[in-house]
């Protein structure tokens, strides 16, 4: 996971991924049967860390709906600082390699986003509910929005080395929802 977030897929190898876990070359397509099957179990795994990662700021009771969004930015930026801006988003890696993976992966990476959304659209609607926005709001249209640009944020970050990118699209976004 950590050499798809810095080097995206195509430019890790196997024998990278094999020598950083002490499994003989050999003994990869004893648990896949390529590297593309492998690719979409990364997928999942981190599908499934970032949805947890998602839960644990966006479903934070005890913190109202919008300042929840602005801690997962928080917690974003120390993330990409402890690495030093050289690991971004898998999925957003991925994306931009589009045209050299194999196209199954399309739908799974689409399906991965429709899910953050969701659970985005889900910390605005409670937002809107506690009167954080616009009663008319349209959270999911929102949501889609900060996902697409929050990608190209992480993005600008990893070559500007800075979490400016990430802060100035998140202050952004959230003052366009108070206004």
């Amino acid at each position: 996971m950590a050499a798809l977030s810095e080097k995206g897929y195509s430019a890790t190898g196997l024998d990278e991924v094999l020598r950083s876990v002490s499994v003989p070359k050999g003994s990869f397509y004893h648990y896949f049967p390529s590297k593309d099957a492998f690719g979409a179990e990364l997928i999942d795994a981190y599908a499934a860390y970032f949805a947890r990662k998602l839960d644990r700021w966006f479903l934070d009771e005890g913190a109202a709906p919008l300042q929840r969004l602005r801690n997962f930015v928080a917690d974003a930026c120390a993330g990409m600082e402890r690495y030093d801006f050289r690991r971004g988003c898998v999925v957003g890696n991925l994306g931009q390699e589009m045209s050299a993976l194999p196209e199954a992966f399309r739908s799974r990476l689409h399906g991965v986003l429709l899910d953050w959304q969701a659970r985005t659209a889900r910390c605005l609607e409670q937002a809107r509910a506690a009167g954080e926005i616009a009663a008319d709001a349209d959270c999911e249209a929102l949501a889609a929005f900060f996902w697409i640009g929050w990608e190209g944020a992480v993005l600008r970050a990893k070559l500007e080395r800075s979490s400016a990118p990430l802060v100035l699209f998140a202050d952004t976004f959230l003052a366009g929802l108070t206004r």
